[in-house]
C-alpha cells in the first residue's frame, strides 16, 4: 500500500502518519519529493482499510500494490531516483559515462586507461579487482592490490570508480576504496550479499542475471531496497539466448523503456557484455541511450589484443572518442546532455 500526502505537507505530519503505521504492525518507507511525500506500507497490508488515514487530512491519495516488488515500484518515488556520487547525479536529464579496463593488470595500465578515458570525458571509472570468470585458469584479479590502484587512479582523476564485488568478504574489503558497488549478473540472486549491501550507504548497481527475467531482476533490487539502501542502479548487461556465433549476449533493449514504465531506480547499459564484441558496443551505446538509459558502462583498453579478460570487447582510446561525440550529439537531439566533466562543488 502507498499513501500519498497533498503538496506542501510538512515533516511532522507526515511523522504522525508513520506513528500510526507502526502502530499498527507494519513497516513505513517514506520518501520525500519536491512537493509531497509517499510513504510505502510493508507488511501485511491485506486487512488494511483506507479509512485507517481518514483522521489526516493531509492525505492525498491511499493506493494498493499488486507488484511484489513493493519499493521498487514506479508509483513509491514517481520523481524517480536520483543517485548522488561525489558531485555527480545519476537519474537526472544528463548521460553519465563509466568507462575503463574490464580489469585492474597493473599499475601502468590502469593509470593510462583511467587518463584516456577522463580525457574524452567519462565521469566514473570503472575496472575489476576481483573478476568472477567461467575458468578457474582464467585471470581472476588483483584483489587488494587493484583496489588500492583504483583509488590511486580516482585521486589522480578526481573520478569517482565502480568495481565489482563477488561476496560478503570482498564487499567489506572494497568499502574504503569504491564509490559504487557493482554486483555482477551471475551474484544476480545471491541473497546474503543482496542483504548485506541493504545494510550499506553506498550506491549499488545491480546487474541483471544471464537469463533472469525482469521480475527476478527487480525482486533483486527489493532486497537491497528493503535492508534500507535506496542507492540502487539497475544494469542491463545482456541476456543469453540462441545466436551465440554473432554476439556473445543479446543486449535486451526493450526491458529499458519496460523498467521506465515499472520503477523508479535508474537505468545503466552494459554494451560491452552485452554485445562481447567492439564493432557492436558503439551501435547499441548509442541505442541504449535513445531508448532511456541513464547512464552507460563500457570497457576501455588501448592494448586489447594484451587484455587479461575480455579484450575483444573493448573500445581503444580512439574507439572511445569517436563514441562520446556521437553521444554528444545524440544527447543534443533528446535534449539530454552528455555529462563530460564533474561539477565543481558549490562555495
Amino acid at each position: 500500500m502507498i499513501v500519498v500526502s497533498k503538496p506542501n505537507t510538512t515533516e511532522e505530519q507526515i511523522s504522525e502518519v508513520v506513528h500510526k503505521i507502526q502502530k499498527l504492525g507494519l513497516i513505513p518507507h517514506v520518501v520525500r519529493g519536491q512537493n509531497q511525500y509517499t510513504i510505502s506500507i510493508l507488511g501485511k497490508t491485506e486487512k488494511l482499510q483506507t479509512s485507517e488515514f481518514a483522521m489526516f487530512p493531509f492525505i492525498e491519495n491511499i493506493l494498493r500494490i499488486s507488484k511484489p516488488f513493493k519499493l521498487a515500484y514506479k508509483m513509491t518515488n514517481p520523481e524517480g531516483t536520483k543517485i548522488k556520487i561525489k558531485n555527480l547525479e545519476i537519474g537526472s536529464d544528463q548521460i553519465i559515462m563509466m568507462a575503463g579496463p574490464c580489469s585492474v593488470e597493473s599499475e601502468d595500465q590502469l593509470m593510462r586507461i583511467a587518463r584516456a578515458v577522463k580525457q574524452h570525458g567519462a565521469t566514473v571509472i570503472r575496472g575489476g579487482a576481483f573478476k568472477p570468470r567461467s575458468s578457474p585458469y582464467s585471470f581472476q584479479g588483483m584483489g587488494m592490490k587493484g583496489l588500492e590502484l583504483l583509488k590511486m587512479a580516482s585521486e589522480e582523476t578526481g573520478l569517482p570508480i565502480i568495481s565489482e564485488a563477488m561476496d560478503v568478504e570482498g564487499l567489506k574489503m572494497m568499502m574504503d576504496y569504491v564509490d559504487i558497488i557493482q554486483i555482477g549478473a551471475r551474484n544476480m540472486q545471491n541473497f546474503s550479499l543482496l542483504k548485506e549491501l541493504g545494510q550499506i550507504d553506498k550506491p549499488v548497481m545491480l546487474k541483471r542475471g544471464m537469463s533472469a527475467t525482469i521480475e527476478e531482476w527487480l525482486m533483486s533490487a527489493e532486497y537491497i531496497l528493503a535492508g534500507g539502501n535506496r542507492k540502487v542502479l539497475l544494469c542491463e548487461r545482456g541476456i543469453r539466448t540462441f545466436d551465440t556465433q554473432y554476439s556473445r549476449n543479446t543486449l535486451d533493449l526493450n526491458a529499458i523503456p519496460i523498467l521506465k514504465s515499472l520503477t523508479h531506480l535508474p537505468i545503466v547499459v552494459d554494451p560491452s557484455h552485452g554485445t562481447g564484441y567492439r564493432h557492436l558496443v558503439s551501435p547499441m551505446a548509442l541505442a541504449g541511450v535513445a531508448a532511456g538509459g541513464d547512464a552507460l558502462i563500457v570497457e576501455v583498453h588501448d592494448k586489447p589484443d594484451e587484455a587479461l579478460s575480455d579484450g575483444p570487447q573493448a573500445l581503444l582510446p580512439t574507439d572511445f572518442e569517436i563514441l562520446m561525440k556521437q553521444l554528444s550529439g545524440l544527447g543534443d537531439v533528446l535534449s539530454r546532455p552528455l555529462l563530460t566533466q564533474i561539477p565543481r562543488k558549490a562555495a
